[in-house]
């Protein structure tokens, strides 16, 4: 046994460390989200740094700590994808060897039609596109005819947006429950997205009410290994949601931003509880890494970095933190789709070694195994507990 009683795993969503080696065969080329941050004057992480983050296996960027304060390494992706949902499945557990589908030119009308049958309504648009721009282009015509605006992205989703004057924001969640039910099997696109907006008219604004309705995990999580063991799984963010609820002890919900979302987590610092808290930050994809905003993105974490200062002060001697990203989406990079990135892997507590390289390894599930085994709660994953490299008195 060892003296771990909680373990907090923060994901800095799309936070990439450099091109992996089958990037071409997901239509990427030149990609590195944090060689790109680190060309903003916006960018200051004391505490990443301090973590070892520019210490990291294949890192150039950035200065290097003489003494970093914990263990780090570098993941790499397994899955045939390179979103959030297979990415989120991956750390904790599960290697989606098949990709999720996807649709580069829209749905095929055979699905739409399946789709307008079962929603009762007719359906807008059905292409790849920008979540602002779309409720641009089509949110006059929405609100005339009452038809729902459904659009995809490089990603494997279905998103589904509709004003909050004509669509209450429960309707609109009832129609992508639907929607879900329907894609499965060949169709089972990643995530539903509710998408809802406010406003008039060219002026249209999307509100904090997005929802995902994301598949049913394919396989065992640490999510599930905990939740047999009766330890509590508290998601903070879009967690739930990626996860189908399943094996979450308590949602906190959707984050107005990354600063409410470390807000909640530093608040369920104050309590007691023996198991996870899994939180994901995912203002770093949308907001700025999807419209390659490299001083946004670098601002952010320079403002998230802050409260990881904040936070690291706080933690409890049996406390563990980890800190990761699920897939790249390098604002620096051509396009405005997620790249194929290498992602960090930091681990600070009192339990864990310090100044310690654990080098680099072939996928992101040895996140997950390394939870499991912390407190003994057997997983099945391909991925191999770092436990035995990370302890100190090990």
């Amino acid at each position: 046994m060892n003296d771990i009683k909680r373990v907090f795993v923060i994901v800095l969503d799309s936070f990439g460390i450099g091109r992996e080696p089958d990037a071409p065969d997901f239509g990427d080329d030149v990609c590195n989200t944090l060689q790109s941050l680190t060309t903003s004057p916006k960018l200051n992480v004391p505490n990443l740094k301090k973590l070892g983050l520019f210490n990291i296996d294949g890192v150039t960027c950035g200065e290097k700590e003489p003494a970093p304060v914990g263990s780090f390494a570098r993941l790499r992706e397994l899955s045939r994808g390179k979103d959030t949902t297979i990415g989120h499945w991956e750390l904790a557990g599960i290697v989606s060897e098949q990709p999720m589908p996807t649709y580069p030119n829209g749905f095929p009308p055979e699905l739409i039609a399946d789709m307008e049958k079962a929603l009762g309504r007719k359906l807008l648009c059905n292409l790849p596109y920008s979540g602002t721009k779309v409720i641009h282009d089509y949110g006059e015509e929405h609100e005339k005819t009452g038809a729902l605006i459904a659009y995809t992205s490089a990603d494997s989703v279905f998103q589904i947006a509709a004003h909050e004057e004509y669509v209450p924001i429960e309707q609109l969640y009832d129609f992508c429950r639907t929607a879900r039910k329907l894609l499965q099997g060949e169709r089972g696109v990643g995530r539903v997205i509710a998408r809802p907006f406010v406003g008039k008219y060219p002026n249209y604004e999307r509100t904090a009410h997005r929802h995902d309705f994301s598949l049913d995990p394919t396989g065992d999580t640490m999510l599930d290994a905990l939740a047999r063991n009766n330890l509590a799984t508290i998601g903070v963010g879009k967690i739930s949601d990626i996860f189908a609820g399943r094996s979450i002890s308590r949602s906190l919900g959707v984050n107005e931003d990354d600063t409410d979302g470390m807000n909640k987590t530093l608040a369920v610092m104050d309590e007691d509880f023996t198991g996870l808290c899994f939180v994901n930050l995912v203002d770093f994809d949308m907001k700025y890494g999807h419209r390659r905003d490299i001083d946004g993105y670098a601002a952010n974490a320079t403002r998230v970095d802050k409260q990881l200062g904040e936070f690291m002060a706080k933690m409890k001697d049996s406390d563990v933190l980890m800190i990761t990203a699920d897939h790249g989406c390098d604002p620096g990079a051509v396009g405005t789709d997620h790249t194929r990135e290498y992602v960090p892997l930091l681990i600070y507590g009192k339990p864990i070694k310090a100044n310690n390289n654990l080098g680099t390894y072939p996928t992101f599930a040895m996140l997950g195994a390394t939870v499991a085994d912390m407190f003994d709660a057997p997983l099945t994953t391909k991925g191999e507990s770092l436990l035995p490299r990370l302890l100190k008195n090990s």
